[in-house]
């Protein structure tokens, strides 16, 4: 035996990075998104070496590696695969993790670790992770052996894909990380099964809608994510009770369903004696759970239905709640509806709110078609609107310019609509796109960018020329940041630090990294720029000057 052969022996077997890799691919992971490390080459070298070799889509900042991860987790409702070096590395993905988290999207984060041969040594990069993770996930943990790193990745992403859904966090040493051995734990991919719910409390809710005159369902991100869409929409439809749609709820009525009553919101929420909320927690968006008390109406009953237990609203004050299986919660409250003695009549409340959208998209028209100079943000969605496919990804990112978008985008399907959740992360939009033309390539795929938001991701255009993912990109640039401008004027009589250089040509940025773009000016030409962006086959900005002091009108100022 020579002395080359004692440096390097034959491995054992297959190294940690084929460890954690078999794991993920068993749990449909499809594409891993990383920038590169040396603490996790492993991971790098099994996606290369694996006999169906994984794709890596590689980002300029690691924020947007797991961004696209969590979008995947949002897009194909199984868990997205994000890998991070050491130090710096995982520690930029904090806040992506926390967005994941307070949205409910299934995400694993693989992140590398110094040595633990070394550890307490001063190694490079060496930093406990786990506990900066510990409230923004389902678990963190590290897998300190390399027989450890199969079962944690395997619990970790069982965790992360089973009610409710969230993200998780595992980091492994790097010694271990590049150790061999043979493969001793096998997953079978499989979440937890479905949580049963109580068939007590689904009756008892029944009895509240049965009884109610103005009742309300609201269809949040969750109904997406537990699969319950085909559920909710006939629940909907044969009970005949008007809903409303939030976070990637939208779509599950398809834009311009006669009981989707969204262009009603203010009126619906703020009158109806019964709010029945799905799959979204009662936070800000949702007056905290308080409905009705508006135009001499008394306030009304508040029921929560969720996935799972820990997501039922402690702070409301509750008529009834339920969790579990939100198909099984549906369709069991249909047949309980459709036994009470008396079947409920809403046709007034529902043609009531049904006259209160037309009002609105009546009001609505003007906008969308206006001829101000500088352009109103809203013509922007004048001219998007009848440009999007039924089956189009429409992903928010930014503050008053994608408020417009909640107001005017109504998906015809539902899993097409992406924005930052309840965390309110700016900068997600790049790596949502690169996800979104991964798992709908043959879809449209529209990223809608505040010039603000627009600054923090850009560089990643860089990626998307890279990995040839063509995707439309859409700046509504006012030169300001307008979600504090406003408010900090109405508080002090000034404003300060919210405004941007005017007329950053960011559309430049774009073509400078490879793609296309251009800047717009003239709301006549908003559609044709729209046109040539949908047919360019490359990432392509177009970068739209509006009015600054054409904002979005709040009922709040968000302080």
């Amino acid at each position: 035996m020579t002395s080359d052969e004692n440096a390097f022996p034959e491995p054992s077997g297959p190294h940690g990075g084929h460890h954690a890799l078999e794991v993920a691919k068993a749990h449909g992971v499809t594409t891993m998104f990383t920038l590169s490390g040396a603490h996790v080459f492993p991971m790098y070298d099994a996606a290369v070496k694996s006999d169906d070799p994984l794709p890596i889509i590689d980002v300029r900042h690691e924020p947007s590696a797991v961004f696209a991860a969590e979008a995947i987790g949002k897009l194909t409702r199984t868990p997205g695969l994000a890998v991070l070096t050491a130090g710096p590395g995982v520690t930029n993905g904090v806040s992506p993790v926390a967005q994941a988290y307070f949205s409910g999207a299934p995400l694993v984060v693989v992140g590398g670790r110094a040595p633990a041969a070394t550890w307490g040594a001063g190694t490079l990069q060496e930093l406990d992770h786990p506990p900066i993770f510990e409230t923004i996930t389902k678990s963190a943990r590290t897998a300190g052996s390399l027989a450890q790193i199969a079962p944690v990745v395997d619990q970790a992403f069982t965790e992360a894909a089973s009610s409710h859904r969230g993200p998780t966090f595992v980091d492994i040493p790097m010694d271990e990380f590049f150790n061999n051995g043979p493969i001793e734990h096998h997953s079978t991919g499989a979440p937890a099964g479905p949580i049963e719910p109580d068939a007590e409390r689904i009756a008892e809710i029944a009895g509240l809608l049965a009884r109610a005159e103005r009742p309300i369902v609201i269809l949040g991100s969750d109904v997406w994510s537990d699969h319950a869409e085909e559920a909710a929409r006939r629940f909907v439809e044969e009970a005949r009770v008007p809903a409303i749609a939030n976070g990637m709820g939208r779509g599950v009525l398809p834009g311009g369903h006669e009981l989707l009553v969204t262009k009603a919101r203010s009126r619906a929420l703020g009158t109806c004696d019964l709010a029945i909320v799905v799959g979204t927690p009662l936070d800000f968006r949702l007056g905290f759970g308080r409905f009705g008390g508006k135009d001499g109406s008394p306030a009304a009953t508040t029921v929560h239905i969720a996935d799972s237990p820990g997501q039922v609203s402690t702070h409301a004050e509750l008529g009834g709640s339920v969790s579990g299986d939100l198909s099984q919660i549906f369709d069991g409250l249909l047949a309980a509806l459709q036994a009470q003695p008396t079947k409920p009549d809403w046709t007034v409340w529902a043609s009531d709110l049904q006259a209160q959208v037309a009002a609105a998209v009546e009001r609505d028209a003007a906008l969308l078609g206006a001829e101000a100079d500088p352009i109103h943000p809203a013509r922007i969605y004048g001219e998007l609107l009848p440009r999007l496919a039924d089956d189009a990804v429409v992903i928010g990112d930014g503050g008053d310019f994608v408020s417009f978008a909640g107001k005017f985008v109504e998906p015809k399907r539902p899993g097409g609509w992406l924005d930052p959740g309840p965390y309110g992360c700016l900068g997600a939009g790049l790596g949502a796109a690169m996800a979104a033309r991964i798992a709908r390539p043959d879809s449209q795929v529209v990223v809608l960018f505040g010039d603000g938001a627009a600054g923090m991701s850009l560089i990643d255009v860089d990626t998307l020329v890279r990995h040839n993912l063509p995707v439309v990109m859409v700046v509504g640039n006012n030169s300001a940041w307008g979600l504090e401008k406003s408010p900090m004027q109405m508080l002090y009589g000034y404003d300060v630090a919210a405004d941007l250089a005017p007329q950053t040509r960011y559309d430049q940025v774009v073509t400078a990294l490879g793609g296309g773009g251009e800047m717009v000016t003239d709301p006549r030409e908003i559609g044709p720029a729209l046109d040539r962006a949908f047919a360019s086959g490359v990432p392509y900005l177009v970068n739209i000057m509006t009015d600054v002091n054409a904002q979005y009108p709040r009922a709040t100022m968000g302080v």
